[in-house]
C-alpha cells in the first residue's frame, strides 16, 4: 500500500550544501536544554545524552555573521536566509520540499499538502489514494516500528502502511520481505499473495500425500480472514476454506476418518 507522509528530515546532497546531513539551513539552533549550538535536533540527540525539544527553541545563530537572535527565517543582521521553508512552531529550517505543518500530527510533513489527508483515528497523514481504503487502527503512528523498535511518528524514514493497518518503516518493510511475508504484529499477509497461493494450489495438486495421510484432516485458523475451518492435511500447506489463503496455522490435532482406521 502507499506510504504515509514522513516528517521532514531527509538526507540532503553530500556536496554544496549548507547545514548538516539532515537539513539545508543557514543557522544553528541554540538548544534550550544545554545552551549548546547544533545544526539540528538530530545532530544534537546523536551527540548528547538527552533530547532537544524542538518546540522550546527560542534562539538561533547565523552561520555567516554568527549573531545569536530570536528564531526567524531571515538573519536580522546580515539578511542570510536561514531556510527556504521555516515553521515557527517546529522551528524547522530547510530547503523547499513543499513541507507543511500538520496541526493534528503536531509536526511538519513532506508534502505537497494536497497529496495527503490526516486520518483522525490513525492520527497520521496518509496519501490521498488511501482515503477510505485503509484499515484504521487508533493512534497507530504512536507505536514504535515492530521491526527496529524505533519511533515511527517523528521518524524521517517513510512509513509503510500494511493491509492490516499496522505501520513499519519502509526500510524495515523491505528487509522483512527478504525473510517472510507476514505482519510481525498480527501475522496477516503484508502484501497481496493471491498469485503465490494459486501457484501453491498447483504444487499441492501435483504432490499427492502418501495413502495413510490422504484422508487426514486438521483444524486450521487463517491469519488473513481469522476464520476457522477443517481441511485436508498437506505438508505443503493448508488452504483456508473461506478466503483461500495458505497463511494458516494448525488449531487442533490431525484426525483420520473412521473408515480409514
Amino acid at each position: 500500500m502507499a506510504a504515509s507522509a514522513r516528517e521532514d528530515g531527509g538526507r540532503g546532497q553530500e556536496h554544496g550544501r549548507r547545514g548538516c546531513e539532515h537539513y539545508d539551513r543557514g543557522c544553528l539552533l541554540k538548544a534550550p536544554c544545554c545552551d549548546k549550538l547544533y545544526t539540528c535536533r538530530l545532530c544534537h540527540d546523536s551527540n548528547e545524552d538527552h533530547q532537544l525539544d524542538r518546540f522550546k527553541v527560542k534562539e538561533v545563530q547565523c552561520i555567516n555573521c554568527e549573531k545569536i537572535q530570536h528564531a526567524q527565517q531571515i538573519c536580522e543582521e546580515c539578511s542570510t536566509l536561514f531556510g527556504e521553508y521555516y515553521c515557527s512552531i517546529c522551528h524547522l529550517f530547510d530547503k523547499d520540499k513543499k513541507q507543511y505543518h500538520c496541526e493534528n500530527c503536531g509536526i511538519c510533513r513532506i508534502g505537497p499538502k494536497e497529496d495527503f489527508f490526516h486520518c483522525l483515528k490513525c492520527n497520521l497523514c496518509l496519501a490521498m489514494n488511501l482515503q477510505g481504503k485503509h484499515k484504521c487502527i487508533e493512534n497507530v503512528s504512536r507505536q514504535n516500528c515492530p521491526i527496529c523498535l524505533e519511533d515511527i511518528h517523528t521518524s524521517h524514514i517513510v512509513a509503510h502502511v500494511l493491509p492490516c493497518g499496522h505501520l513499519l518503516h519502509r526500510t524495515c518493510y523491505e528487509e522483512m520481505l527478504k525473510e517472510g511475508y507476514r505482519c510481525p504484529l498480527c501475522m496477516h499477509s503484508a502484501l497481496d499473495m493471491t498469485r503465490y497461493w494459486r501457484q501453491l494450489d498447483d504444487e499441492v495438486a501435483q504432490t499427492p500425500m502418501p495413502s495413510e495421510y490422504q484422508n487426514m484432516t486438521v483444524d486450521i485458523l487463517c491469519n488473513d480472514c481469522n476464520g476457522r475451518s477443517t481441511v485436508q492435511f498437506h505438508i505443503l500447506g493448508m488452504k483456508c476454506n473461506i478466503c483461500e489463503s495458505y497463511n494458516t496455522a494448525q488449531a487442533g490435532g490431525c484426525r483420520i476418518s473412521l473408515d480409514q482406521q
